[in-house]
C-alpha cells in the first residue's frame, strides 16, 4: 500500500508538472541543474532511510519516502514529453503485470532467494556502469539487449525483496517490536518502489527501441 501511494505521488508530480508547462523549464538550462539536484538529494535520502531507518521515528522515516518519490515526479515528467503516452500506458500495464507476478510467485511458493543476492547485485552494477557509458556511446543494437537484461535483473529483485520483506515482518512481528515493524514496512515500500520504478523504465526503452525499429 505504501509503495503505491509513493507511485500516485509521483504521477501526481509529474502529471502536475505537464499540464502546467513546468516540464518544459525543466528541460531548459536551470532546470536540467534542478534535475541533477533533485537526483542527488534522492540520493541522499536513500542513503538517510537505509542507514538510518532503526534511529527515525515512524513519522519521519514515511515523510522521506513521500519526498523520494514526490522529487522523483521531476525526473518522470520528462518521460511524458520524450515518449508517446501509448508506450508509457503499455510499459504501465507491462510493468504492473510483471510485477505482479514475481512477488506474488515469491509469497506464495515461499522462495527463499539468499543465493542470488550477490548475483543481482554484480548485475546491478555491470548495468549502472552500462548506463553511465550510454552518456559518451551508442550501443545501437545492444541497447535491446540491454533493455532485456534490466527487465530480468528487477523482476529478480522483485522477488528477492519481497522474499526479505516477508522474512523480516515474521521476524518483528514474532519479538513484537510494533515501532521497528512500522519503519521496515516504509523501507519494505521503497525497496518495492525502486524495483518497480526502474523496471518500467527497462520496459519504456524496450518498447520506444521497437516502436523506432518498425518506423525505420
Amino acid at each position: 500500500g505504501r509503495m503505491f501511494a509513493g507511485l500516485l505521488v509521483t504521477f501526481v508530480v509529474s502529471l502536475g508538472l505537464v499540464l502546467s508547462g513546468g516540464v518544459y523549464v525543466l528541460l531548459g538550462g536551470l532546470g536540467r541543474v534542478a534535475i541533477i539536484v533533485a537526483l542527488i538529494a534522492q540520493l541522499i535520502l536513500v542513503g538517510v532511510l537505509s542507514v538510518r531507518v532503526r534511529s527515525l521515528s515512524v513519522g519521519a522515516a514515511r515523510a522521506l519516502f513521500l519526498a523520494y518519490a514526490a522529487l522523483n515526479g521531476l525526473s518522470f515528467s520528462i518521460y511524458f514529453v520524450a515518449f508517446d503516452v501509448p508506450i508509457l500506458i503499455m510499459a504501465f500495464g507491462a510493468t504492473a503485470l510483471m510485477f505482479g507476478g514475481m512477488a506474488a510467485a515469491s509469497l506464495i511458493f515461499n522462495l527463499q532467494l539468499d543465493t542470488l543476492r550477490p548475483i543481482l547485485f554484480g548485475g546491478l552494477i555491470v548495468m549502472l556502469l552500462f548506463g553511465v557509458l550510454s552518456f559518451f556511446m551508442n550501443f545501437g543494437l545492444i541497447n535491446t539487449l540491454l533493455c532485456y537484461a534490466g527487465i530480468a535483473l528487477f523482476m529478480g529483485y522483485t522477488a528477492y525483496d519481497t522474499s526479505k520483506i516477508k522474512d523480516n515482518y515474521n521476524y518483528y512481528a514474532t519479538i513484537g517490536d510494533s515501532t521497528m515493524l512500522e519503519k521496515a514496512s516504509v523501507f519494505s515500500a521503497l525497496q518495492l518502489y525502486l524495483d518497480f520504478v526502474n523496471l518500467m523504465l527497462y520496459i519504456i526503452r524496450l518498447f520506444s527501441n521497437s516502436r523506432g525499429s518498425k518506423r525505420n
